[in-house]
């Protein structure tokens, strides 16, 4: 259940055929991201378990399982700005039901990030996994 978004990255990273052209491509996604406001910068936006700093910012529409998922970030490193970006294409605009349905470690593995990532961002990735489908069970509930 990839968004449109997430299968245009998909399609660009099958004509990039080396890595290094995958990570500047993954690297400029988050580039083109706007930065996150210092003020939004705080502990309770902080991901826990990443090696870089990174913030994740929900922004909720609606209530229930159908309510609508948004959210915003920044991180300190580069190419974790550009993974945000990626998560961002995968979930941002589904419901929180969708959100909590998306198999993101197989999406992931469709661009073979799963087998090119350090084991930190690895980590790091799925810190902020477990962040989002926190914040979209949590918002599923309510209502």
């Amino acid at each position: 259940m990839a968004t449109e978004a997430f299968e245009d990255i998909a399609g660009n990273f099958e004509f990039l055929d080396e890595w290094e052209d995958r990570y500047r491509f993954v690297i400029d996604l988050g580039k083109a991201m706007p930065p996150l406001e210092e003020a939004l910068k705080v502990p309770a936006t902080k991901v826990e378990g990443c090696a870089s700093q990174v913030w994740l910012v929900p922004a909720i529409e609606g209530e229930g399982p159908d309510a609508v998922f948004r959210f915003r970030g920044d991180s300190d490193a580069m190419i974790v700005r550009g993974l945000i970006a990626v998560l961002l294409a995968m979930f941002d605009g589904l419901t929180v039901d969708e959100v909590l349905k998306v198999d993101a470690g197989g999406e992931l593995a469709r661009l073979g990030l799963d087998q090119h990532l350090s084991a930190q961002r690895s980590n790091g990735v799925r810190a902020m996994l477990e962040r989002i489908r926190g914040l979209a069970a949590n918002a599923a509930t309510k209502g």
